[in-house]
């Protein structure tokens, strides 16, 4: 979340800003400030109390020492009285604090200078494209066809096991699979990013911590009995690694990759574009999570861009890189993006992958931060992160772009990790 102190300095800027995320900030700015003040001056008025109370504690002693015992009494009395009087203050004070929390997580985080303004998806701005779009025989097959008549994923028997959403994977299927995830695991770790197996599922901190609570706790599934959150992306648990963390300067970039399923309950999603693959409850990704100098974490979000480009390229998929729109841009996140594969039997683009910068943003809820070296005073660090890559519609494009009369040829750089070449 933005800090206090920068919406205190910036009021007429955030306003401005968050224009271009379609959000108009001026009421509840205006809110947050005014529920500021209040918590100063309640603030003054305790401390104001306080001194009154050691002031008074001090002649009580005195006024003992001189005799004067009734006086000392009624001292006192006014003590016990100034206590209450703070006490109702103190209660007040953690009111108005918890108020002013629950408006500062309403304001999303500020754009980068380069978000395009716009309203959703149609007016995201294309920056680069690559691979060839390929021609498929005449009797090409979307890959929810294609899985039925190879047997490798069955989407009917998840319905029977758990729900629309949660694919069976079968056979070279399930290899596929896995080959993804450890060709991904590979590459990532060649380009410097240390691998981490984080849980499944996290707490409210951590939730709140990277921005899925409060503003998208409809999505997640909920354990009630433990109030834990099964993950969405294990952006989640991986950067909550470094929650109230102090790191020093010297210790960026702390770059980490994740392997995880991921949970998502896409309530209110139906209709053709999430037949097969398309849409899932249930699916793998492997992620990518840096932490940088804020002086140096635009640069950090460009060699990430470039890294997940060079994963696509190795698969041999025809893709493109979009930078997201105001109004297509997420709550948390200062710069975004987002990758999409070309699927050939559905004709249209698949996103595979979002690379995001948030700034201070997180880290601000995560109270992450660090020393510059020989400083004592601390600064927020910068967070970042990037789906390298999500798999579900990465397969399903494999499926389409590469299937032939003979069947689906396997991209050659997963041949090794598959160990075949071909699903007959």
């Amino acid at each position: 979340m933005l800090t206090l102190k920068f919406i205190q300095e910036n009021r007429a800027e955030v306003i401005e800003k968050l224009k271009v995320k379609n959000f108009d900030a001026s009421a509840i700015v205006d809110q947050i400030l005014q529920k500021d003040e209040e918590r100063k001056q309640t603030q003054q008025n305790q401390d104001n109390i306080l001194s009154q109370i050691n002031s008074i504690s001090k002649e009580i002693g005195i006024l003992f020492k001189s005799g004067k015992a009734d006086e000392a009494n009624a001292a006192k009395e006014q003590t016990t009285h100034l206590k209450e009087e703070v006490k109702e203050l103190s209660q007040n004070l953690a009111l108005i604090e918890t108020d002013l929390q629950k408006l500062l997580v309403q304001i999303p985080n500020i754009p980068h200078a380069s978000v395009p303004p716009g309203k959703g998806e149609e007016d995201n701005v294309e920056i680069k494209s690559g691979g060839t779009i390929p021609e498929l025989h005449e009797n090409a097959k979307p890959h929810w066809e294609l899985t039925k008549d190879f047997d490798i994923i069955d989407f009917e028997l998840g319905v029977k096991i758990t729900g629309a959403g949660f694919p069976v994977y079968k056979g070279k299927g399930a290899r596929l699979q896995r080959a993804l995830i450890n060709f991904f695991l590979d590459e990532n770790i060649k380009a410097g990013f240390s691998e981490i197996m984080p849980p499944l599922v996290v707490n409210e901190a951590s939730g709140f911590g990277t921005g899925q609570l409060p503003d998208k706790e409809g999505q997640m599934y909920h354990v009630g009995v433990d109030n834990l959150y099964l993950i969405p992306t294990a952006e989640v648990p991986v950067t909550n690694i470094y929650r109230d963390v102090i790191l020093q300067a010297k210790d960026f970039p702390v770059k980490n990759t994740a392997y995880s399923a991921c949970f998502r309950r896409e309530a209110g999603s139906y209709g053709k574009d999430v037949r097969g693959l398309n849409r899932l409850h249930q699916f793998d990704k492997v992620e990518i999570v840096a932490l940088e100098h804020p002086e140096k974490s635009y640069a950090m979000l460009d060699k990430m861009v470039a890294h997940v480009e060079t994963l696509i390229q190795k698969l041999g998929l025809p893709y493109r890189i979009l930078r997201l729109c105001g109004g297509d841009i997420s709550f948390t996140s200062a710069l975004t993006y987002d990758f999409e594969v070309f699927s050939a039997a559905q004709d249209k683009w698949l996103e595979v992958s979002s690379v995001s910068n948030f700034e201070s943003y997180q880290a601000n809820r995560l109270k992450l931060r660090f020393k510059e070296d020989g400083q004592k005073k601390t600064q927020l660090a910068h967070t970042l992160n990037g789906s390298a890559l999500a798999l579900p519609r990465i397969v399903a494009a494999i499926l389409e772009n590469y299937q032939t009369p003979d069947g689906i040829k396997i991209p050659d750089v997963l041949v090794d990790y598959c160990g075949f070449d071909y699903i007959k």
